[in-house]
């Protein structure tokens, strides 16, 4: 709790504007640093932390689900049918609504979140069909279908997309922070405090069901509505992340497995401590793209791909052989 504290507070002193900290604390600071600090930093933070907590307990969440370190959100599908609807969003949306917005209000900025999360919705009610009477393997191949069918979907619309909206299209699913305001944390924050909230309390569950759905039921848990909880937290995190800040990949792969090397594998212990893991890395991942190309910004997607992909390996490697 400590370190996401300190990288909270490092990420907004930090930057290409130097802020007069004393001169602000004492009420005198000049307004344009002080709206760097309240407009631009603090939002941008906000809601990396929020992102990052919610998508590594979603993924903690989703290696119980199928008991492999190895399961990610983006597993089920949920961040592929988000990612249509905001490429939907990008390639068709300004001709699409142009008339909307002229005569009741302009919803281009919040056109892209609307539409990721439609997306996510969507897809996770196509996949609450598996959750009731099949097993955790066939929602497994029903993810790889619905990321299957997303592909294809996000080919087409790129393929119709113009320039300008192509380079839009390519930086959103990099993923970045740097589209941060107070209306969008505000509009995305319920749906992600509610899986960081919600999933601690089915820690011990989540424990019961590494043993197996069978043995699951035995204890006294029911099998069905437990995996339907955890689908439908793990798609209000990933949904709404993903409206809000993009493909931001790995944490919920990364995290889990790092905390679980340091608290072991009980729940109890893991959901809590995951989420502060996984808005630390947020958080740092996203000063450290604001930093290494300063002042242009680099996609803090990149950087998470960097650190995630060489982790896939090694839990690959470290996975016993058949």
């Amino acid at each position: 709790m400590l370190a996401c504290v300190v990288a909270c507070v490092t990420a907004v002193m930090a930057g290409s504007v130097t802020i007069d900290w004393h001169a602000m604390a004492l009420g005198v600071g000049d307004p344009i640093q002080r709206s760097i600090v309240w407009d631009v930093r603090m939002p941008r933070v906000v809601l990396a932390a929020l992102c990052g907590a919610a998508l590594a307990v979603a993924g903690t969440a989703m290696q119980a689900l199928f008991r492999n370190p190895l399961a990610d959100p983006a597993l089920t599908g949920v961040s592929s049918g988000a990612a249509i609807g905001a490429i939907g969003a990008i390639v068709l949306g300004a001709d699409a609504f142009t008339t909307a917005q002229a005569s009741l209000v302009n919803i281009a900025p919040y056109l892209q979140p609307l539409a990721a999360f439609a997306g996510a919705l969507a897809t996770t009610g196509l996949l609450l069909m598996y959750t009731r009477r099949d097993t955790v393997a066939t929602l497994l191949l029903a993810g790889v279908g619905v990321n299957a069918l997303a592909g294809a979907t996000i080919g087409a619309l790129t393929w119709i997309a113009d320039d300008a909206k192509l380079r839009n299209l390519a930086f959103w699913m990099l993923g970045s922070f740097g589209g941060a305001h107070w209306t969008l944390v505000a509009a995305t924050a319920p749906w992600l405090v509610l899986p960081i909230v919600v999933l601690p309390k089915l820690a011990r569950a989540m424990n019961a069901l590494l043993l197996g759905e069978i043995e699951a039921g035995y204890l006294g848990y029911a099998v069905g509505p437990l995996k339907l909880a955890l689908l439908a937290l793990t798609a209000l995190a990933v949904g709404a992340a993903v409206a809000a800040a993009g493909m931001v990949g790995f944490i919920g792969l990364v995290v889990p497995h790092m905390v679980r090397t340091l608290t072991g594998p009980d729940h109890t212990r893991v959901v809590p401590v995951v989420a502060f893991f996984g808005a630390t890395l947020a958080v740092l991942a996203d000063l450290a793209a604001r930093w290494c190309v300063a002042p242009a910004e680099l996609p803090v997607g990149v950087l998470l791909a960097a650190l995630g992909a060489p982790m896939f390996l090694w839990l690959l490697k470290r996975q016993p052989r058949a």
